[in-house]
């Protein structure tokens, strides 16, 4: 910083202001005006966004119910089956919602749906069916709201101790 090229002299050599007539806080100083709202244009969905969005909302209604079916014709085998068919459901959903296009029904009937599927009383057990099914549900709801944990799982049936095991 070169000092030799200022204009005015700088240094205050004292003498005291008098302020004895100046009224202090008078007049506020004026408030800045707020910014404008951004205007938001509301979101028009393209029709095939909405028909998506009303496939995947049927899917997902009776997704508990062909689970149901398939646990009675098939047994165990045909929940292991559905969890698979299922699995490429939420594949699709997964990509609607990276898309931007996942209507707040369409998540909040996907959620309901895990719900629906955990309550049903199906007496599996291959553990390891009941473990893939949770699975699933669990990377549907991880993917739709991941904040939240649930405790509504099938709790596992393995023998914790083996000696107890061989006494059934």
């Amino acid at each position: 910083m070169d000092i030799s090229t200022k204009q005015a002299e700088t240094v205050d050599w004292g003498g005291e202001v008098d302020y004895s007539g100046y009224e202090w806080f008078k007049d506020p100083p004026p408030r800045p005006e707020p910014p404008p709202q951004p205007t938001m244009d509301n979101y028009v969905p393209q029709p095939g966004v909405i028909e998506q969005n009303e496939a995947f909302d049927y899917a997902l209604k009776s997704a508990p119910n062909v689970l149901y079916a398939r646990f009675k014709q098939f047994g165990q085998l045909g929940v292991l089956a559905w969890c698979s068919e299922f699995g490429e459901l939420i594949d699709a959903l997964k990509q609607l919602g990276f898309e931007g296009n996942m209507f707040v029904s369409t998540r909040t009937q996907a959620l309901k749906t895990c719900e629906d599927i955990l309550k049903l009383n199906l007496d599996i057990e291959m553990q390891i069916i009941v473990m893939y099914l949770s699975s699933q549900v669990a990377r549907l709801r991880r993917f739709l709201d991941s904040d939240r944990q649930w405790d509504d799982y099938p709790k596992p049936k393995f023998p914790i101790d083996p000696g107890e095991y061989m006494k059934q």
